[in-house]
């Protein structure tokens, strides 16, 4: 395990939406976290999908965090800038032979699972079934060459293999053994979009230096397979703190849709930031 030399929190909000109070409580979780520890706090803005994010939501993002009182570290990290360090990372995954191109649509995939007579769910829904692990080298190529649409998924059990157990530490949790195996084989890249989630944050969290990432507990599995790939990649391991969720009145998850929760909007009725911070709970932290 490699030590980091330097304390680095983050906020790593996708501009798809306003923040809202969800958001809020993230950001202020991090930031008083990073002040707890004396340590350095960093933005990032996590727009590889070009189809959902929008400038003006990235712009609203440094409006409502300033408005907070939060201030970050060196200018904000866009994903979208950054696809060659993606590229590199499948390139090391590519020469351990542990990527396969995927033609499955979504409806082939529930079609398969649907026939099988099983459902098998993990954190990202579906298990995929795997059909085209298998596919002949020819016909993989036959099928790219001519311009089908594919990803790029994981060999996940081959991965596993290489990599050995593998465990991970949580500031409320400890000690966590890593279980890749739950995700099944996962998409690291589209033909679209060269990356995804699971293999854009792990390979920013390393660049950046990050030395604890704080996150919702909704993101708590997805840590296992992070784990796996900085194992893959040779990536500095960080610790993880997954902090509690907020929810609406009915119990429901805060997302973007409620506008009504917008940070912007709750300014627009006259809330100062300690009130923000008096509504996620976090007023005597700051």
């Amino acid at each position: 395990m490699t030590t980091l030399p330097t304390q680095i929190f983050r906020f790593a909000p996708s501009p798809s939406g306003y923040l809202h109070l969800g958001h809020a409580y993230s950001a202020l979780f991090s930031w008083t976290q990073a002040q707890k520890h004396h340590a350095q706090f960093i933005l990032r803005i996590e727009d590889i999908d070009t189809s959902r994010c929008r400038k003006e939501f990235t712009e609203a993002i440094y409006e409502d965090l300033s408005w907070l009182g939060l201030e970050w570290r060196d200018p904000p990290r866009n994903q979208s800038e950054h696809m060659d360090d993606y590229q590199r990372a499948l390139k090391k995954l590519e020469d351990q032979d542990l990527l396969y191109p995927c033609f499955c649509t979504r409806k082939e995939i529930q079609n398969e699972v649907q026939q099988s007579g099983r459902a098998p769910h993990g954190p990202d829904g579906l298990i995929y079934p795997g059909t085209c692990r298998n596919l002949s080298t020819t016909e993989r190529e036959t099928r790219i060459a001519q311009g089908d649409s594919y990803a790029l998924r994981l060999n996940t059990a081959q991965a596993c293999a290489l990599a050995g157990e593998l465990y991970w530490h949580d500031e409320r949790k400890g000690k966590v053994r890593a279980t890749p195996e739950v995700f099944g084989d996962v998409v690291l890249a589209r033909k679209d979009i060269h990356t995804s989630y699971h293999l854009s944050v792990t390979v920013d969290d390393a660049l950046q230096n990050i030395s604890c990432i704080t996150r919702g507990t909704d993101l708590f599995q997805a840590t296992h397979i992070h784990r796996l790939l900085q194992a893959l990649l040779k990536l500095p391991v960080p610790t993880w703190h997954h902090h509690d969720l907020l929810h609406d009145e009915e119990g429901n998850r805060l997302a973007k849709r409620h506008n009504a929760l917008a940070i912007r909007e709750l300014r627009k009725q006259g809330k100062n930031p300690d009130d923000i911070k008096k509504m996620v709970g976090l007023l005597d932290q700051g």
